[in-house]
């Protein structure tokens, strides 16, 4: 009997059985949802390339016009970036967030119903420009920050490729939309995408580990109790006139500026009218667009993954060099059919269209210590000031000569600009401190 009691025993399961399944980080949860918040901030930025033709067609509206409220939405997007970082130390990020979504639903919503050109400036424009310019890299960079400390490389690329992936999913149904029910079927799809969004991000979008009694993935113990945070457009400010006064600063915003000009300004907003103009239907070049998000998606993530490994400023020259040759060569590409030369540049343009961003990150962060999402968040602002002016430019450019081959070959030259720049940044020897007490020069 004693035998056979201890048999059962040992056959009892332990009381405390190991967990075969580990449980997921918080901080994983926090970056799905800010990768499905910037698929959604990045819905309407997907339109303006296929809702330049529709508007000039219904209202009359010239390339240039329409591109003016293109230059608004994209500079107030880069203006709204760094208030935004500090506005997210001062409220949270959840409201934050979830206060832009809104102004996204609301400025797509409005669109609906305007008449003149200025409406089209207010709504398309000033307020789509702040809603999305509260969700911009800044709002990434505040992610990466603060809930990871290790693969912070690696989550920065997967979250910058959520704007690509917002791309890829909604500009060829846009197109579609537009082809089959008009500009307005597809403004009000981006309205309500945008408010189906906000209730997830009020549910697990947390500001902090310490929120949740958790600690950043990959750190080694609790972090300092952080306080509370006031005059945030103070702080923004201040920080920016303490990193005016340093020589990376100048240099990353410089070739960020140019990134911008080189990618939402020139291509993202005159990609498909370009096309169109060569005999190319609108839905065939939107599918083009989308198909440079998904390698933008590939190439993103994996430029993450290489600035968890290598040098920042080798990886953004020859990000730039690329660039620059690719965007000379486009002008010979197009045709009323898509052909395999463009096929290809779309691939090698795409790895490349945001690749750029997590080594910047990556840079602000070495330079200017925990002050790096706010500093990042003017380099944006001179991302998208760079783009804004391209936009409207390049608009102007087809006005006056009817085509953009001068706008390509013009953003070439700038990348080959933006590479030596990138070179030039020097690599810091030692931790940064906060960018007020920064001193390098």
């Amino acid at each position: 009997m004693t035998q056979t009691f201890s048999d059962s025993a040992d056959r009892r399961p332990p009381a405390n059985p190991p967990n075969r399944f580990p449980r997921v980080h918080r901080a994983w949860w926090v970056a799905a949802v800010a990768f499905v918040a910037l698929v959604g901030a990045a819905a309407f930025r997907a339109a303006p390339s296929v809702m330049i033709e529709p508007l000039h067609e219904e209202f009359g509206w010239s390339h240039g016009t329409i591109s003016a409220a293109v230059s608004v939405n994209i500079v107030l997007y880069g203006l709204t970036s760094p208030f935004a970082a500090a506005l997210m130390d001062r409220f949270g990020m959840r409201r934050v967030v979830s206060a832009a979504l809104l102004l996204v639903a609301a400025g797509s919503g409005l669109t609906v119903l305007m008449e003149t050109s200025w409406q089209l400036v207010l709504c398309w424009g000033v307020l789509v420009g702040l809603g999305t310019g509260s969700m911009a890299m800044a709002f990434v960079a505040t992610v990466t920050s603060r809930w990871f400390v290790k693969r912070r490389g690696l989550v920065t690329g997967v979250l910058t490729a959520g704007t690509a992936t917002g791309q890829l999913l909604f500009l060829p149904l846009l197109a579609v939309l537009i082809d089959h029910h008009g500009w307005r079927t597809a403004s009000l799809t981006v309205a309500f995408t945008a408010l189906a969004v906000v209730p997830l991000v009020a549910w697990l979008l947390r500001d902090r580990p310490e929120d949740v009694g958790t600690t950043a993935y990959g750190a080694e113990g609790p972090a300092a109790p952080v306080p509370a945070q006031t005059g945030a457009a103070l702080r923004t400010l201040r920080v920016l006139f303490a990193a005016a006064r340093t020589r990376p600063f100048w240099l990353l915003a410089g070739t960020f500026a140019i990134c911008g000009a080189s990618t939402n300004g020139l291509v993202g907003t005159h990609f498909v009218p370009a096309a169109h103009d060569h005999g190319m239907p609108i839905t065939a070049a939107a599918s083009l667009l989308a198909v440079i998000g998904v390698f933008d998606l590939i190439g993103t993530v994996a430029s993450g993954w290489l600035t968890d490994r290598f040098d920042s400023r080798a990886l953004l020259g020859v990000y730039y060099a690329l660039r620059g040759l690719s965007l000379m060569l486009l002008p010979f590409l197009f045709a009323d059919q898509v052909q395999p030369p463009m096929l290809f540049f779309i691939v090698f343009y795409g790895l490349d269209w945001v690749a750029t961003v997590p080594p910047t990150i990556a840079l602000c962060r070495e330079h200017f210590g925990e002050d790096g999402p706010i500093v990042f968040g003017w380099v944006l602002a001179a991302h998208q000031v760079g783009a804004g002016a391209v936009a409207l430019l390049a608009g102007l450019v087809r006005d006056h000569s009817g085509g953009y081959d001068l706008a390509w070959y013009g953003a070439g030259a700038l990348c080959a600009v933006a590479a030596a720049m990138s070179l030039a940044i020097r690599r810091r020897s030692r931790p940064a401190a906060p960018v007020a007490g920064a001193s390098e020069r």
